[in-house]
């Protein structure tokens, strides 16, 4: 077995999240980058003048550049395929993982959209069962695949917990 094949069957009708989540993500690291690096840099210029400002100006920038180079690889690995009987997602760069959620054990689906998802139409569906441990979430969905898929997978939850 292909070491591929252990986080992504093949034979699967696998669906990729939006590309949008690229955007949304890199905007999250440039405001998290700026204000942590600004109020930092306000600290230790304060404390240690001009020599203070440049690590920390140097820390920026690595971050970013590492930040850009991995959201678009974090953003490939994410995926999920609808089988008969349950719901695969697979995500992870360094760390790959596979969830299989069986339709029966699922509790109830959440969907959610902050405000800077609901800024590029997308939102994230969350599927909660009896164990956290099973627990998955599909961020980067566009809106109406988040509610076409919370449909049809609380319409299956309820239909084959009813045969359990």
């Amino acid at each position: 077995m292909d070491q591929e094949e252990l986080f992504a069957p093949p034979g699967e009708a696998w669906q990729q999240v939006s590309r949008k989540l690229v955007d949304l993500r890199r905007l999250v690291l440039l405001i998290t980058v700026t204000l942590v690096a600004g109020a930092a840099g306000v600290v230790l210029g304060l404390i240690f003048g001009a020599a203070g400002v440049l690590p920390v100006v140097a820390a920026a920038l690595i971050a970013l550049v590492w930040g850009l180079w991995l959201i678009p690889r974090n953003w490939r690995a994410w995926g999920y395929a609808e089988r008969l009987d349950d719901l695969l997602v697979t995500h992870g760069v360094m760390y790959r993982r596979l969830t299989v959620v069986p339709y029966g054990r699922m509790q109830f689906v959440d969907v959610a959209s902050g405000p800077l998802e609901r800024r590029y139409g997308l939102a994230t569906v969350q599927l909660h069962t009896a164990s956290p441990a099973t627990d998955a979430k599909i961020p980067g969905l566009p809106a109406a695949e988040a509610a076409r898929l919370r449909d049809r997978l609380s319409a299956l939850g309820e239909a084959q917990a009813a045969g359990l």
